[in-house]
């Protein structure tokens, strides 16, 4: 994957030479993030406020303390199946042992400095279960856009489906049919901004102006549908600690969840801050203070009642392409969520229900990528593309944390072959014009953290020559890395020479 290009130095928050341009990222993320925060809270079976708490300590701490000055942190969809289910099972108040128990697992990992193991998982596990979180997403909330609940699961939900739409009636309008109109009119305006908007607003999300434009309608229109229900004040929703709270951290139950939910809160935060890194020039994250301050954010999630957060890539991308040079963006975005929650929330209960359904449709559909799975198989052949079908199947036909572990099964056998030399030596070599990284062995996950800290340590001064000539195997996670690698260190203007070619016949590095 190319880089944008974007240069960024690394200047301090907050100072004069950066402020103008992180302030107008900031609006832009603020935007982006309002509505995602109240979506993503519905599909996780709470109530739209507490969305917009994690939104608010996912910028105002979080962002404070990265590892990853630009990412964005907040609640996300790929955690938005697995709390509903815990919702569903142990309740709203299962919510916050867990969420505190899973900070402290995801705050050890970065002292332990874990974080480059999380970069180890199969980019075929991910997308997998992204891809299946997205499907889930889709099939559950498309149910709002007709004020109904969703099911149970992602099959009752699919066969519920056609019976809301054999429901609607043109004759007989009634909360339904407006509720659907509305839905249709959120996606059509969030679609259609984002196809024909001009280019001196290409800044404005479309999510905002669906949601903005089906508001509209409802509210002149004098529409009775399901809104929003917002406290008066944001701090009526924080639910702090009661008894019995911390007598709960040691069932296994809860002991499952919080791993669960921070061991995929870790991998999707760190996979998005790696993608961030692809878009600019600038400082690398730092993977192991990037779990840290996720941990100390998912700890105060936890005791505030609210979500659980994550690095998220969209308003992270958002960030950037706005100008962003510093964690003043992130921090000032959080800002601004509380100032209009605050001062506004009498406008957030406007709201159309229906409106927030359709952006969920669409951000749900869009984690479906199938052009990951066709790349997969394209460039590393059919084993890749299997464990992403195994993946997608068992999270939309189970749960999501019995899916990943089926992915992560399947990315072992790639590596059965090469058991007994999974070894790999990283030699590195100056000759004054050139210096040399020669990979002897065999580059698999076991080996990718060391490998990309040996990488990321690597001065780009001069020419490199990545010397493959003594490479046993590759597999296709330390391939996406590698390829990733090359293709920032190229943006930057370094020079790279490849000799030599991986042993894998699918494998292809440019």
């Amino acid at each position: 994957m190319s880089t944008l290009g974007i240069k960024i130095s690394n200047p301090r928050p907050f100072s004069g030479a950066t402020f103008a341009r992180d302030f107008t990222a900031s609006i832009v993320v603020f935007l982006v993030a309002m509505p995602l925060c109240m979506g993503i809270a519905v599909a996780s079976g709470v109530p739209p406020e507490k969305g917009l708490i994690t939104g608010i300590i996912g910028g105002l701490i979080a962002g404070t303390l990265a590892g990853s000055p630009l990412q964005v942190s907040g609640p996300a969809a790929g955690l938005a199946v697995l709390v509903l289910e815990l919702v569903r099972e142990q309740g709203i108040t299962a919510l916050g042992p867990i969420l505190v128990l899973a900070g402290i697992i995801q705050f050890a990992a970065g002292a332990l400095k874990l974080g480059g193991w999380f970069r180890a998982i199969s980019p075929a596990v991910v997308h997998g279960m992204l891809a299946g979180i997205g499907t889930l997403i889709v099939l559950g909330q498309v149910h709002l856009m007709f004020d109904a609940k969703p099911g149970a699961n992602g099959p009752e939900n699919l066969v519920l489906i056609p019976e809301r739409l054999l429901g609607l009636s043109p004759t007989d309008i009634g909360q339904n049919e407006l509720a659907f109109l509305l839905g249709i009119i959120t996606i059509g305006a969030m679609l259609g901004w984002e196809k024909w908007r001009p280019a001196s607003m290409k800044m404005l999300p479309g999510a905002l102006v669906g949601v903005v434009a089906a508001t509209l309608v409802a509210f002149f229109g004098g529409l009775d549908v399901a809104r929003v229900t917002v406290p008066a004040s944001i701090f009526a929703a924080i639910a702090p600690p009661g008894a019995g709270f911390f007598s709960g951290l040691m069932q296994p139950s809860v002991l499952v969840t919080a791993f669960a939910i921070a061991f995929i809160a870790s991998a999707e935060t760190l996979l998005s801050a790696a993608a961030v890194d692809r878009m600019h020039n600038g400082v690398r994250t730092n993977y192991d203070k990037e779990l840290r301050a996720q941990g100390v954010g998912n700890l105060l999630c936890g005791f505030a009642g609210a979500l659980p957060m994550t690095g998220v890539i969209v308003r992270s991308s958002a960030n950037v392409q706005a100008g962003a040079m510093t964690r003043a963006s992130t921090i000032m975005h959080g800002a601004w969520i509380l100032g209009f929650v605050v001062l506004l929330p009498w406008l957030l209960r406007e709201i159309p229900m229906a409106a927030l359904g359709g952006i969920l449709v669409i951000t749900g559909w869009r984690l479906v990528s199938l052009k990951h799975v066709r790349h997969l198989f394209h460039n590393y052949g059919w084993l890749p593309a299997v464990i992403w079908v195994a993946t997608f199947t068992t999270v939309v036909a189970t749960d999501l944390l019995t899916g990943v572990l089926v992915g992560i099964g399947l990315s072992l056998v790639e590596i059965l072959p090469l058991l007994k030399k999974v070894r790999l030596d990283v030699n590195m070599h100056d000759d004054g014009a050139v210096r040399e990284i020669a990979l002897v062995g065999a580059a698999t996950f076991v080996t990718l953290p060391k490998f990309s800290r040996a990488l990321d340590t690597v001065p780009t001064d001069r020419p490199l020559r990545l010397n493959l000539k003594k490479l046993a195997a590759i597999d296709h996670t330390t391939t996406e890395m590698l390829v990733d690698w090359l293709a920032r260190i190229r943006g930057g203007g370094t020079l790279v020479e490849l000799t030599g070619a991986p042993k894998n016949p699918h494998h292809r590095i440019a």
